[in-house]
């Protein structure tokens, strides 16, 4: 659940996250509709759209851990995520020497893989906390293959690898084993056996039908507090419950 120290912060980054895109969609729109030619300005503003518009997605799928015991792996996105988002920055519009570009252009490709990397592992890390032990195994798995994949394309990119095709091919067996546990994991943690008993107390206890005041009391206090309606109820509920005792 969502903590009141932690809603307020999330509610900012959402904020921050949608603002920034918003604006640097907005200086792409621009470029594209502003008179004269198409030039290096334009382009270098349309890839700062699309460089932010990938971050501001990342960023995202680190903010569905927060509240949650996988909130550190969210913690760690945020952080890493700023390294492909600063280095991009710089490639795009500072003109720097081949040496440096060089060394930006592997620290902007390690960092993206990484950011990424962190992001699939937040996507698979929310349902994986109520899913059954088939699928926990399974989702393990697939994060100690996405992490492997991350090593090895990581390493392409600083050049050190064989020279025959045989890591190639290690590189691709690993991506389609990761894509494949994914695809499995996630299917097996919606609908696999004991799926359904892993919803949530809801799942076994029958939804609550509440009155029109009552919802829009949470509703409010949902959207003032960054958290969901569910998750509002269930600190109500615990809070009389415990005053109860």
């Amino acid at each position: 659940m969502t903590t009141p120290t932690t809603a307020p912060i999330r509610r900012w980054i959402v904020r921050l996250t949608i603002g920034s895109f918003s604006l640097a969609a907005l200086l792409g729109i621009v470029a594209l509709l502003g008179g004269g030619d198409f030039g290096e300005t334009e382009g270098q503003i349309l890839l700062t759209t699309l460089l932010v518009g990938v971050v501001s997605i990342a960023v995202l799928c680190y903010l569905t851990t927060a509240g949650r015991r996988s909130q550190p792996a969210g913690v760690v996105g945020g952080v890493v995520v700023l390294v492909p988002l600063v280095t991009g920055l710089l490639l795009i519009w500072l003109d720097t020497g081949d040496r440096s570009d060089d060394a930006l252009v592997k620290t902007f490709a390690i960092g993206g893989i990484v950011a990424a990397t962190i992001a699939q592992v937040c996507l698979l890390l929310i349902p994986g906390e109520k899913a059954n032990p088939l699928a926990r195994r399974l989702l393990l798995a697939t994060i100690g293959v996405a992490a492997l994949l991350a090593v090895l394309t990581s390493l392409l990119v600083l050049g050190v690898h064989p020279g025959d095709d045989t890591y190639y091919r290690a590189v691709g067996i690993v991506a389609i084993l990761d894509v494949l546990g994914t695809v499995v994991g996630a299917a097996l943690m919606k609908f696999g056996p004991g799926a359904g008993d892993a919803q949530g107390p809801s799942a076994s206890t029958g939804g609550v039908v509440l009155p029109a005041d009552l919802t829009a009391a949470l509703d409010r206090e949902a959207a003032r507090s960054g958290r969901s309606r569910d998750e509002v109820a269930a600190e109500i509920l615990r809070s009389h419950l415990a005053a109860e005792e």
